[in-house]
């Protein structure tokens, strides 16, 4: 079965990843904040880093669920940065519980945190058609501007080359090369838009 090429051979985490998730239309506000604050705490390391450590991050951040990982305090941040299974970068984790809280008041004004996301891209995903691996950008203009317009909410860790990471991950932007068996699958599959 032919996969994107930066899926190691025998990986099983990173095949499942690459087959069941990466590039899927996600709309679920948990979900979709747990890949951003993912996706911020990968940077500068490899993804193979944060997804071996992804469960003990789901059970260090309560889920990622908004409202529990806002009320973190600052004794909870240096309990955190004492933790192996997760990465011990104090602007990383302090990044985390901000977000929450700037992602609790985009709720509040949105409706939802995905009905906030979808709507800065357009609100459906943008299929691409790449050859090979090395056509796919680190970064496109839709994701300066979420980086920008994310930034001006006050969220941290949300470059431009995190938000297409995000973009991709998320099915935002669906980047599985022509020649991946995931391309056509998710294609040609018409997408659920959120009620």
């Amino acid at each position: 079965m032919d996969r994107c090429a930066w899926v190691p051979e025998g990986d099983a985490l990173y095949v499942a990843y690459h087959d069941q998730e990466w590039g899927v239309p996600l709309y679920d506000d948990v979900r979709l904040f747990e890949f951003l604050c993912l996706e911020g705490a990968q940077a500068g390391l490899r993804w193979r880093t944060i997804l071996r450590r992804r469960e003990h991050y789901r059970q260090a951040f309560l889920g990622f669920v908004p409202e529990k990982v806002a009320a973190f305090s600052k004794e909870d941040i240096e309990r955190l940065l004492l933790d192996p299974g997760i990465v011990r970068n104090r602007l990383k984790v302090e990044a985390v519980v901000e977000n929450a809280r700037r992602v609790l008041a985009i709720e509040e004004r949105s409706g939802s945190f995905s009905s906030y996301l979808w709507s800065l891209v357009g609100g459906e995903p943008q299929v691409n058609h790449w050859p090979r691996v090395e056509d796919v950008p680190a970064e496109t203009e839709a994701s300066r501007a979420l980086s920008r317009t994310l930034r001006r909410e006050g969220l941290r860790f949300v470059g431009p080359t995190i938000c297409y990471a995000f973009m991709q991950a998320t099915g935002m932007v669906m980047d599985h090369v022509v020649g991946c068996f995931r391309h056509d699958e998710l294609s040609s599959v018409p997408y659920q838009k959120e009620r």
